[in-house]
């Protein structure tokens, strides 16, 4: 399968880890990598010097191409930023806001760089910025979201940008992948459906969490904050909502989060951690090693592709 985004990154599918902070380490980005897709590191809050340990480490299991992704909020932004020029990381992924500035400092190394973005103004300044290509996630995704829907964003976002785009939130198989390429998109990034892959070190609750999730299991909470985010219906998002129906300070609402995705990824509490986690977990009812994962899904879009090409319709 050769189109822009494989040629760009230098992978075999076109198929992106989303960068999950806790889940998203050297093991599972080496393994998505090894198995012909683009590996992600998640730089999350991490302080530079942990993640070029990490960086180093992922270049001892691959030598596949790899992207780290940085989330601008970050405190620890622009150490990070600093040690991926430094390390000259092949592919950058951004997420949190506005990367426009900081792309030019890293096409200086030749490194990719790939913003994610919910806004089609937005992604319009990045690419004039600089960007190879864009990731469009729509509100569907699991962890933090924007406002709008992948279906209808993504041919808005094709319609506007000349660089490829990548579709993001609610995709976890081959007929999503399939979907979102007649949207126009060129590739998809994934997160939830690698959550619960072998080398994932995600607790074995969290993804049996997902493996067992169903169409209406996850919840969106943080809206009334401007921070939204989706995760699964437990004791945790029901507290959100409480505060933010009783009009508490948004600070005790920011507060309730320290801690909790951790506490879901590494510890395995489902029940008060944030188990963050797409629309799509519904989909979600197998798991195995990464590159049996991502073997289905091209598979599986394969099969869709052949079946939509015995469709024809007569138009009078």
């Amino acid at each position: 399968m050769e189109n822009r985004v494989c040629k760009i990154l230098g992978i075999k599918y076109p198929i992106l880890q989303g960068g999950m902070t806790w889940v998203s380490e050297p093991k599972l980005a080496s393994s998505v990598s090894n198995a012909g897709g683009l590996g992600t590191l998640a730089a999350g809050n991490v302080k530079g010097d942990f993640l070029l340990e990490e960086i180093r480490e992922i270049r001892g299991l691959t030598d596949k191409p790899f992207a780290v992704n940085l989330i601008l909020l970050s405190p620890n932004f622009n150490e990070c930023l600093d040690v991926v020029i430094k390390e000259k990381v092949p592919v950058v992924t951004f997420g949190g806001g506005n990367s426009s500035p900081y792309i030019s400092q890293l096409k200086k190394t030749n490194t990719i760089v790939v913003p994610l973005t919910n806004s089609v103004a937005l992604a319009k300044r990045l690419e004039r910025s600089g960007a190879d290509a864009i990731i469009a996630e729509g509100q569907e995704s699991g962890g933090h979201i924007g406002d709008t829907s992948t279906m209808p964003l993504i041919p808005q976002m094709v319609d506007a940008i000349k660089v490829p785009v990548i579709a993001a939130g609610g995709i976890g198989d081959g007929r999503g992948m399939a979907a979102a390429f007649a949207l126009g998109a060129e590739g998809i990034q994934i997160g939830t459906a690698l959550v619960v892959a072998d080398e994932s070190r995600a607790h074995p609750n969290y993804k049996n969490a997902i493996l067992k999730a169903t169409d209406r299991d996850t919840a969106v909470t943080g809206r009334s904050i401007n921070k939204p985010v989706r995760a699964l219906k437990n004791m945790l998002t029901l507290e959100f909502r409480k505060l933010e129906s009783s009009n508490t300070d948004w600070r005790e609402i920011e507060n309730l989060a320290i801690g909790r995705l951790r506490k879901a990824v590494i510890e395995g509490d489902i029940i008060r951690g944030s188990v963050m986690m797409g629309e799509v977990a519904g989909l979600i009812k197998k798991g195995g090693s990464t590159k049996e994962i991502i073997t289905r899904i091209v598979n599986e879009f394969n099969k869709t592709v052949e079946k939509l090409s015995t469709l024809h319709f007569e138009v009078e």
